[in-house]
């Protein structure tokens, strides 16, 4: 054995200590500022905290994928990018349409007790 990093691949991007506590403290941050949103009610609308911490956890993802999962659109000729958008249109393909008829069928499900009970 001629090294102890024999098992990564020789175009494998490499983090250093600095990029780990980067995305460490970028991590720390994203996860702090919704919760002081929620528990400092900053926000009156719950709808409009709802969007934000989601903002803050979809940048939250990235951060995770480029600092601690290395990855980018370098890394193996681009296809581990191309597959991680992929998977994520498909989930948000699935979320959305979940949502999409879960929300109509509560809206047109028997509307006579609507009126009745409403």
């Amino acid at each position: 054995m001629s090294g102890s990093n024999d098992h990564h691949g020789g175009d494998m991007p490499h983090s250093t200590f600095k990029g780990y506590m980067t995305g460490f403290v970028l991590s720390v941050i994203l996860t702090a500022i919704p919760f002081w949103l929620v528990m400092g009610d900053v926000i009156k609308d719950t709808g409009m905290t709802a969007l934000v911490i989601l903002g803050f956890a979809a940048v939250q993802i990235v951060v995770h994928m480029i600092y601690f999962l290395h990855m980018n659109f370098q890394s193996e000729g681009g296809w581990n990018m191309l597959a991680l958008i992929f998977t994520a249109v498909i989930v948000f393909i699935a979320l959305a349409g979940s949502l999409w008829v879960m929300y109509h069928l509560n809206v047109n499900m028997m509307p006579g007790l609507m009126k009745e009970y409403g």
